[in-house]
């Protein structure tokens, strides 16, 4: 899986860049055949903002972002939303293909 890392005026050490990219690809095995994510930081002043896009095929993309004072809960805060996002979108997965299966048989 390929991670990309964005900052928008804002210094991201390398311990930063390894605990996002270690927690992006735990997410990662939640979501089936996810193909990348990009990493995006920014700082404006005291405020600084995480956002994090996963991407897969034949799936939507799942999308989070938060803003607050210190980029380590950010970080948290944003896998947090996209873990629950990405439970939602397998359960949907696993329905729309039980559903499928109930027509075939139905039909046949």
């Amino acid at each position: 899986m390929d991670i990309v890392f964005h900052s928008s005026h804002a210094d991201i050490s390398e311990a930063m860049q390894r605990r996002t990219g270690r927690q992006v690809e735990k997410l990662a095995l939640r979501l089936p055949r996810a193909v990348g994510a990009v990493v995006r930081f920014e700082e404006d002043g005291p405020e600084r903002r995480v956002e994090i896009v996963l991407s897969a095929p034949r799936h939507t993309r799942l999308v989070a972002s938060a803003t607050g004072r210190h980029f380590g809960p950010l970080v948290t805060e944003v896998i947090a939303r996209l873990t629950v996002q990405a439970d939602k979108e397998k359960r949907d997965v696993k329905h729309r293909a039980a559903r499928e299966r109930a027509k075939t048989v139905a039909r046949g």
